[in-house]
């Protein structure tokens, strides 16, 4: 794998240092557990996002979702079964623990579990203090500067 040099991007940049982490952890992601369960990420506005994850066979009871630091945490491990004999086990049945990686000031606004999809919806909510604010121009009085003189010694 090739690694990654941020040496010049840090030259000119300030508060960006969990990029280099964020992209060296993504390019780790390489040992086949990147592709269970299967899931898709929507857009559904400007600020909205969905997770929807697909887990045949999994019930609510079966799964955990965590937010931690930056961080939405899915963990799955199906209860055992109740003494079923299968010809063919082809539904995935295996523990598992997906993470994604979350920008600043998003949040999970909730989860719900359908047909086998697990649904989160997320939403990027910047405090009051960040977001843009109009600031007005009022009309001002000449300020004059007087100059003094140096006196003279």
């Amino acid at each position: 794998m090739a690694t990654l040099d941020f040496t010049p991007f840090f030259r000119s940049t300030v508060g960006y240092d969990r990029i280099p982490s964020l992209l060296t952890h993504a390019l780790e992601r390489d040992d086949g557990s990147w592709n269970y369960p299967p899931y898709n990420i929507e857009k559904c506005g400007d600020d909205e996002y969905r997770i929807v994850m697909a887990l045949a066979g999994f019930r609510r009871d079966d799964l955990e979702v965590v937010c931690e630091r930056n961080q939405l945490v899915v963990r799955g491990r199906m209860s055992e079964p109740d003494g079923k004999v299968y010809l063919h086990h082809g539904i995935a049945a295996r523990a598992f623990e997906r993470k994604f990686d979350l920008a600043e000031f998003v949040v999970v606004t909730g989860a719900s579990m359908e047909d086998g999809l697990l649904s989160i919806d997320l939403k990027r909510e910047l405090p009051e203090e960040l977001k843009p604010r109009r600031v007005e121009i009022n009309a001002a009085k000449s300020l004059r500067i007087q100059h003094t003189q140096p006196e003279a010694a």
